[in-house]
């Protein structure tokens, strides 16, 4: 038997930045969000987020990856809004998103920040995190 356990913080926005995640919305995609990963076997701690961006803590299983993860919560979530028409057009998420891992030591830190996202983003926007994001796990950003 292998014993894993490997924490991800997976950040990413709606296409263009657009506000599509009203008060209304999130709960309902939240609740969503976790009921749909119960089958797929993906474990997650914590998520919330903004009205343009979603913020999910997990913990990864034996067979999973960092892409196939993101892919799945993505793909199936926008697909469900759309299905069940719960905005006016079409709801889509970004193509990139974030990904970094999570120390033990760090995982109430992490945990706590992604409950706070509400209070978090009255002085902060998605756009000034996401550039924070990039500075503070130096990411770069290449071309081609």
């Amino acid at each position: 038997m292998a014993f894993v356990k490997i924490w991800i913080h997976f950040v990413w926005g709606t296409k263009s930045r657009k506000p599509l995640i009203s008060k209304k919305l999130k709960p309902i995609l939240i609740s969503h969000i976790r009921r749909n990963v119960e089958s797929k076997k993906i474990f997650i701690d914590s998520i919330d987020g903004g009205k343009d961006h979603i913020h999910i803590l997990v913990s990864l299983g034996t067979n999973q990856s960092v892409s196939k993860v993101a892919h799945l919560l993505k793909g199936e979530s926008s697909y469900w809004v759309n299905e069940q028409k719960l905005i006016r057009g079409k709801f889509e998420w970004q193509d990139e998103y974030f990904a970094v891992s999570v120390s033990e030591s760090m995982l109430n830190k992490v945990q706590n920040y992604i409950k706070n996202q509400e209070e978090h983003h009255r002085s902060k926007t998605f756009i000034d995190e996401y550039d924070e994001f990039i500075k503070k796990y130096n990411f770069k950003q290449y071309s081609g």
